[in-house]
């Protein structure tokens, strides 16, 4: 059983819902990335989802573009990014981490090189956000030979075929994009996700994480009673983003956002 399999099944059990929180590789400071991660963790984050740095990344609103901006800054790449994983997993065998990118850096290095060396280095599992599940299977080929969960998104314009072909190809979970735009943008409609995750549940049996649009604990609450679990990226980059003058305090304001968070989410559910 995967790591994301197994984090899902214990959630399950405990009648718990995932959270999930995002951040850039290497924003603001490369050195900082693992630190973060780790104390999401003791947070209460039960799947740490790390963005590769893409000079042009399309999903992404202007939050998460600057954290990019922030990470290239540093000239951070794939493969720093799959250090990190590395360098988590000394301590921490027990998370699940997908990576989220864009498929150039992925194109560059080369499809079996990519899934083996985040095989090695820990990976769980990988959202490209601009390959469709279409034109996806020498890239799925290889994440099958070396054991990594294919994340697709799905959109509330994604018809129920289309859900049905994607359901098909994925692994891990399917991300549900709960709002037509890029990460961070306007408020969440928790009815018109309800009656999208019914549709989704239909036609398949992989957990479902909702994202795009959680902006507080309020919100995080909210989904979370619908979803199986709650992804978190801008308002996340934004708590970073806030404390870049005083670096000593960003693990700290990163993981008390998320312990509200976890808190919110645990009380409403």
């Amino acid at each position: 059983m995967s790591r994301i399999a197994k984090k899902f099944s214990e959630l399950k059990s405990q009648s718990r819902k995932g959270l999930i929180p995002y951040l850039t590789g290497g924003d603001p400071d490369p050195e900082l990335t693992v630190p973060i991660a780790h104390a999401l963790v003791q947070a209460g984050a039960d799947i740490i989802e790390i963005g590769v740095p893409f000079s042009d990344p399309m999903a992404d609103g202007p939050v998460n573009q600057r954290a990019s901006d922030r990470a290239l800054k540093f000239n951070v790449s794939l493969t720093d990014v799959l250090n990190m994983v590395h360098e988590f997993r000394k301590t921490d065998n027990e998370t699940p981490v997908v990576l989220m990118g864009y498929m150039n850096p992925i194109e560059v290095m080369g499809y079996a090189t990519f899934a083996k060396a985040a095989a090695k280095a820990g990976v769980d599992g990988v959202i490209t956000v601009d390959l469709p599940p279409e034109e996806a299977q020498t890239l799925l080929a290889e994440f099958k030979h070396n054991e990594i969960d294919p994340i697709f998104l799905i959109a509330p314009t994604t018809d129920i075929q289309r859900i049905k072909f994607i359901n098909q190809n994925a692994g891990g979970f399917l991300y549900y994009v709960s709002l037509k735009g890029v990460t961070g943008a306007a408020s969440l409609d928790s009815r018109a996700v309800s009656e999208k995750l019914n549709e989704i549940r239909s036609v398949s049996d992989l957990p479902v994480s909702v994202g795009f649009g959680i902006k507080d604990a309020n919100s995080a609450a909210a989904i979370s009673k619908i979803a199986d679990a709650v992804v978190v990226g801008s308002a996340l980059i934004q708590k970073i983003e806030a404390s870049i003058s005083q670096p000593e305090k960003i693990v700290a304001e990163s993981s008390g956002f998320i312990a509200e968070l976890r808190k919110a989410i645990d009380e409403a559910n």
